[in-house]
């Protein structure tokens, strides 16, 4: 199809989606300043330990992460962490509260677990989780942000003293704020908010977390292999390494990103992104082809946004097309939601004017009658 497009219409910067999110190009400038003396060296040195080192701390500056807690970082991204935490940190049962596709992959994981228990206390997709059961579980589990639907989940559940809160906070970490006192174990995967690539994951862990590490670890009936061993993850970390080879690049780009929204700091980053939220939930609401997907204005993310198109609209021709012609990358809807969608990503690295010249541009583009469904 040939469409005339006016150059006001074209985003600055063509990277919407929601993971692995939009990388500052500036970084891998410094990288290669840097490249000899930290590219393949070895991740026992100090050039890769300062890099965590340095992660380490602005992390927990940047997210108040309490004294006694410790950030540690380890391979195979917050996927891994599915494992881990069924294989070492529950005692006998977990109890998940699910709402999209990502929190209902941790509860399979756990499930996949022949000797604990797993439960899920589900609401529809869409909607936010604000039922929770917590008796008789020494495990509960929550996401902060459903990065399928779009749901932000903001109420946290109250546990008991024998009984650990983790939380996925993978698409909101960053971003949507979390009292990290009130949780033991709250974990991401640093290629959504803080622009960098995958395959690394940061669990933030309370002394009651570390408490059960230690005891569940010393049951000899527990199998737990190597990679998913919390004592070696926690140890390796407190000497600012991973218990494996980490990829360097993805270290780099993550100490950069922290690094500048530390110079903002926490409130003014969560400020942005309502703002930048504001934007594209008002521009649904105020078309007639768009509305929200989350109907609950409370739920409805600051990092993910999900915007139904009406049925006589193709999202799979629009999309196609902005991706093809190198306008937008990434804004399909998720895949297993099977919607007539875009998920647009409102990550702090994302412009808000590039944002708001994406919407203008769908907007032309609805208008020209060539998306029809």
């Amino acid at each position: 199809m040939a469409i005339t497009l006016p150059e006001t219409l074209i985003p600055v910067d063509p990277r919407f989606g929601c993971g692995p999110s939009l990388i500052q190009l500036d970084d891998l400038t410094r990288l290669k300043d840097k490249g000899p003396h930290l590219l393949g060296t070895s991740h026992r040195k100090e050039p890769v330990r300062a890099l965590c080192r340095e992660i380490q701390q602005g992390l927990r500056d940047y997210l108040s992460v309490p004294d006694d807690y410790s950030i540690v970082l380890g391979n195979g991204g917050a996927t891994a962490l599915f494992d881990m935490v069924g294989l070492g940190l529950v005692r006998k049962r977990i109890v998940h509260h699910t709402c999209g596709e990502f929190s209902e992959k941790w509860f399979k994981a756990s499930r996949r677990i022949p000797w604990i228990e797993a439960d899920n206390v589900a609401v529809a997709y869409g909607q936010a989780n604000s039922t929770f059961v917590t008796q008789g579980a020494d495990v509960v589990a929550c996401t902060l942000n459903e990065t399928s639907t779009g749901v932000m989940n903001t109420l946290l559940p109250e546990v008991g003293e024998d009984c650990l809160l983790a939380i996925d906070a993978t698409s909101g970490a960053g971003q949507i704020a979390c009292d990290l006192s009130r949780v033991d174990v709250f974990f991401f995967s640093p290629q959504k908010v803080f622009a960098s690539e995958g395959g690394l994951f940061v669990a933030i862990l309370s002394p009651k977390a570390k408490k059960r590490i230690a005891e569940v670890a010393a049951d000899p009936s527990r199998y737990i292999p190597a990679f998913a061993d919390w004592r070696l993850a926690l140890s390796n970390s407190e000497q600012q390494q991973t218990y494996n080879t980490p990829a360097v690049v993805t270290l780099f780009l993550f100490a950069e990103q922290v690094k500048r929204m530390n110079t903002l700091g926490f409130a003014e980053v969560e400020r942005q992104a309502a703002e930048k939220a504001e934007l594209l939930y008002q521009w649904a609401a105020e078309r007639d082809y768009l509305s929200a997907y989350v109907a609950d204005p409370a739920a409805r993310s600051t990092t993910v946004a999900t915007i139904d198109l009406a049925d006589t609209i193709s999202a799979d021709k629009l999309t196609r097309y902005l991706d093809e012609q190198g306008l937008a990358h990434g804004i399909e809807g998720y895949r297993a939601l099977g919607r007539n969608q875009l998920r647009i990503a409102l990550f702090h690295n994302i412009a808000f004017d590039d944002l708001k010249t994406l919407t203008a541009l769908i907007d032309f583009l609805v208008a020209s009658g060539e998306f029809a469904a």
